[in-house]
Parts: structure tokens; sequence; C-alpha cells
């Protein structure tokens, strides 16, 4: 991946629909060139999906989880990924182990998050932090 690429992501990062005309123009480089780089990056795992971010007025939460220490980290992860209202899960360095992004309605929905995990038996404990504010980082 050389600048060109990082200069081509840092643009999709911020809207995925821009069209591959305007990207061409923001990095003086050809529709062709950009059509194909991001194919290339694609098929390369490095663009894992393009998608929606939303201001819908629900609550985001970051459920952090601590498993014990037996655990498989990636089972316990993948089970989460699958729950209603979550964006993201990651696996973490740290007191936690495992990081919940969630969307949820209201702080009602968050709760009933936190219950679900905590019911698990791998589960040892959860902190829970409430999203105030979000800005999209600039890439390097």
């Amino acid at each position: 991946m050389d600048e060109l690429d990082r200069r081509i992501l840092d643009i999709l990062r911020r809207d995925a629909r821009t069209p591959y005309t305007e990207i061409a123009e923001q990095v003086e480089t050809s529709e062709g060139t950009v059509r194909n780089r991001v194919e290339r990056l694609t098929d390369d795992g490095v663009i894992e999906r393009f998608t929606v971010s939303t201001r819908t007025g629900n609550i985001k939460a970051m459920i952090e989880v601590s498993v014990k220490v037996d655990v498989d980290t990636t089972k316990i992860s993948e089970l989460m990924a699958e729950w209603d209202e979550v964006d993201f899960v990651w696996q973490v360095s740290g007191e936690e182990d495992v990081v919940l992004v969630v969307d949820a309605a209201d702080t009602r929905a968050v709760n009933e998050l936190i219950t679900q995990a905590r019911e698990l038996d791998e589960v040892k404990s959860t902190k829970t932090r409430l999203i105030l504010d979000e800005r999209l980082g600039r890439s390097p």
C-alpha cells in the first residue's frame, strides 16, 4: 500500500459513496486508476466493507467486557458480533478483553446488552461508557 492508496482510503473513510471521478480529481489521477486501486484493496482485504454511519438519535456506547482466563476471545467475539445493535466487536489488550460498540434505541436497550453479556458464563465483568460525541479521525 502506497501513499496514493492511503489518500484514496482517507476519502472513502469519510464518505464511501464518493464517486471515483471525484476521488480521482482530489488525488490527481485517473478514474480508472482509482477504480483499479479500490478493487485491489478490496480483493486484498484492506477494505473489508463499505458501510453507513448514521446519526439516528440513538444511544451509542462502548461495553467493555472482561472474560475468564481460559476463554477463547475469538469465539466470544464472534458470538457477540451477532447480537442486534452491536456495530463493532474489538478484541483488545488491557484490563478488558473485548469491546462492543453499540448503537441502541435507548438506555434500556444498552442495559439489555450489558445483561446479555453478563449472563454468559465466560464473562467476568463489564464496564460501559456512553459515547457523547464522535468525530472521524484523519489518517496520516
